[in-house]
């Protein structure tokens, strides 16, 4: 059984840092690609970004490129998204996710057959 468990998010102020985790525990297999979503109350969950580590191609949404960094780290088993440059409306619920997912199709959260919980990240002004 997979699990999927977030940490690192926090209060935080405009321009400020937060660091991400998501520690997975159990069999996935090396094809499937690693993503974080965010999801703010009424509003559609959102693609932030995604690692395929297996094809070496990392995505990005627009609203964070140049800004936020997603690697995989310790053999595969950990993701992180390093988030600089925090913008008030970086603020949601920030989940990590993994499945087999294809090029355009990253930010596809049906796609993703694994989730975590989910982490809080606030930036205030």
């Amino acid at each position: 059984q997979v699990h999927l468990v977030e940490s690192g998010g926090g209060s935080v102020q405009a321009g400020g840092s937060l660091r991400l985790t998501c520690a997975a525990s159990g069999y996935i297999p090396v094809y499937y690609c690693m993503g974080w979503f965010r999801q703010v109350p009424g509003r559609e969950r959102e693609g932030v970004a995604t690692i395929c580590a297996a094809y070496g191609h990392t995505y990005y949404a627009d609203s964070v490129k140049g800004r936020f960094t997603i690697s995989q780290e310790n053999e595969q088993n950990t993701l992180a998204l390093q988030m600089n440059s925090l913008k008030l409306e970086d603020s949601a619920t920030y989940t990590c996710a993994s499945g087999e997912v294809y090029g355009g199709s990253w930010s596809n959260s049906h796609l993703y057959k694994y989730w975590g919980q989910g982490t809080q990240v606030t930036v205030s002004s």
